[in-house]
C-alpha cells in the first residue's frame, strides 16, 4: 500500500516562502494525479493545487493563484507546492493526495478521485 509523506512546512512571516514536497513509499506518484489541499482549525478542508500525470492539467485554487505553484520530477518520484507572499489565511494542515492513473484530470473534490493520503505538514504563518 502506498503511503504518501508531506514535508517542508513550518513557521514563516507573512510574505515569507515555503516549499512542500511529497513522496510516496510503497508505491509510486509518477503515474497517477497528484494534489494538494488543506485544512485550517475550524474549516472543512479545501483543495489548493493538483497536478495531471504528465504535468498538464494543472489547476490552483483562486485563493491561490499568482501566489502558489505545483510541479512534479519524475526523476525524484516527488511533488513539490512552492508557496510565496504567504498570509495568515494560508495557515492550515497541508496533505498531499494521489488521484487517478495516466489522466490529467484534476478534481478539486477531496471526496472523489483522491485514495491516498498523507498525514500533512503543518503550515503556521505570523502576522
Amino acid at each position: 500500500q502506498v503511503h504518501l509523506v508531506e514535508s517542508g512546512g513550518g513557521l514563516v512571516q507573512v510574505g515569507g516562502s515555503l516549499k512542500l514536497s511529497c513522496k510516496a513509499s510503497g508505491g509510486s506518484l509518477n503515474n497517477y494525479v497528484a494534489a494538494w489541499f488543506r485544512q485550517a482549525p475550524g474549516k472543512e478542508r479545501e483543495f489548493v493545487a493538483g497536478i495531471g500525470w504528465s504535468g498538464q492539467g494543472i489547476r490552483y485554487a483562486d485563493s491561490v493563484k499568482g501566489r502558489f505553484t505545483i510541479f512534479r520530477n519524475k526523476a525524484e518520484d516527488a511533488v513539490y507546492l512552492r508557496m510565496s507572499s504567504l498570509t495568515p489565511e494560508d495557515t492550515a494542515v497541508y496533505s498531499c493526495a494521489r488521484g487517478g492513473s495516466y489522466t490529467d484530470y484534476v478534481s478539486l473534490n477531496s471526496n472523489a478521485g483522491y485514495a491516498d493520503w498523507g498525514r500533512g505538514t503543518q503550515v503556521t504563518v505570523s502576522s
